[in-house]
């Protein structure tokens, strides 16, 4: 599979990792860490050093995205996710994904659900949704498809009966609605990628139609996890997220390429967000690299960012970030481990079968243990 990684970078990443600096030296990490959102094609060993080195554990998560070639359908992706997680010494987990489109085609249920048994049996720890449901497909009769239509029902109910843990990218920031700010943190992404830029296409769904459909989606399936990829983009507003939190046990974000948004709110009253919601709160990155072809720049671009965000969550320390002065909110370290580890434990509990991920240990060999099917608890679904 021949990765197109500058497109598939440019329509993933709405934001690039905060510009930390800081004069203050990076304070130590006294804990394992799992970033639960990133996408890697085949690494190059000085990745898999890294990350033993800064002893961080990555979920590798796959997407269906009908504009990129190569990742329009779920294979050979698929495989090769599988496949990077068996070589990574126990340090990259996998998440699966399902084509949404065909609702409509005789077998797309089974078809689907098959699909995702296969993923299990190899190994996936979760299965992804794209935006491109929501804003892009549409039925046979010209109506753009929800997340809460029918038509998913079935791996929705398969995903919760086999323990595993949805995570949803839908809707984008609610300023594409919107005519283009250059303060905003994702107007340079909007200029490169149109397509996304919703103001431009006043024919698709509202932000808001999208999210009520995702809201739904949460009520009719409480027995289903779901991750918000992205603050559930919410990300403007910790309030608005602290509300469906409230409202739905089921629902946890995490804050993938968003940490910009949450610098540009109020100090205090993200801190009290993060304190208030410590148990549903998933750190993670949506950093990406496909073709590691330059693996040292990459690696200082990794290295930043995870520097960067332990900073902002861990001191009070102020740096610059894209031109404004920054405060860290100094969380207590309990809160930390939740965000940075224990929840992606809690939350998506296939990664408690990956031994090195349960334990924080360098497991033997070199092959990360396969999670093990249904693990976690009926009683664990119930109450995420």
């Amino acid at each position: 599979m021949k990765f197109t990684g500058g497109v598939l970078a440019a329509v993933l990443t709405l934001t690039a990792a905060p510009g930390y600096r800081a004069a203050d030296p990076d304070p130590p990490v006294p804990f394992s860490r799992i970033d639960a959102h990133v996408h890697v094609g085949p690494p190059a060993e000085a990745f898999l050093d890294m990350l033993e080195r800064l002893d961080v554990r990555v979920l590798n998560v796959t997407i269906v995205d009908p504009l990129v070639p190569g990742f329009n359908t779920t294979e050979p992706q698929t495989g090769l996710a599988a496949d990077i997680s068996r070589r990574s010494r126990g340090r990259i987990a996998w998440a699966s994904t399902f084509d949404p489109a065909g609702g409509e085609e005789p077998g797309f249920a089974e078809r689907t659900r098959r699909h995702l048994r296969s993923t299990f049996d190899r190994g996936a720890v979760a299965v992804k949704m794209y935006k491109s449901v929501g804003l892009l497909l549409q039925n046979l009769a010209g109506r753009y498809v929800l997340p809460d239509d029918d038509v998913f029902t079935p791996a929705y109910r398969l995903i919760a009966e086999h323990d595993r843990t949805l995570l949803t990218h839908l809707a984008e920031p609610r300023s594409s609605w919107y005519p283009l700010d250059p303060a905003d943190p994702h107007a340079a992404y909007y200029r490169a990628n149109p397509d996304w830029y919703m103001f431009n296409h006043p024919d698709r769904p509202s932000w808001e139609s999208i999210l009520s459909a995702r809201d739904r989606l949460l009520q009719a399936n409480p027995q289903l996890r779901v991750i918000g990829c992205h603050l559930g983009s919410m990300e403007h507003d910790v309030d608005m997220v602290a509300r469906r939190l409230d409202r739905y046990p089921n629902f946890a974000v995490d804050t993938a390429a968003r940490m910009s948004n949450l610098m540009l709110q109020p100090r205090d009253k993200v801190r009290a967000f993060m304190i208030r919601y410590q148990d549903r709160i998933l750190w993670g990155t949506d950093l990406l690299e496909l073709q590691w072809n330059r693996p040292g720049e990459v690696l200082r671009r990794w290295e930043n960012s995870y520097a960067g965000d332990w900073k902002y969550l861990s001191t009070d320390a102020e740096f610059t970030v894209g031109g404004r002065t920054v405060r860290g909110l100094d969380l207590p370290l309990s809160v930390r481990k939740k965000i940075f580890r224990e929840n992606a434990l809690r939350w998506i509990p296939g990664l408690r079968g990956i031994a090195s991920f349960e334990t924080g240990s360098q497991p033997a060999g070199n092959a990360a243990a396969t999670a093990s099917e249904g693990s976690g608890a009926m009683e664990e679904r119930k109450k995420p």
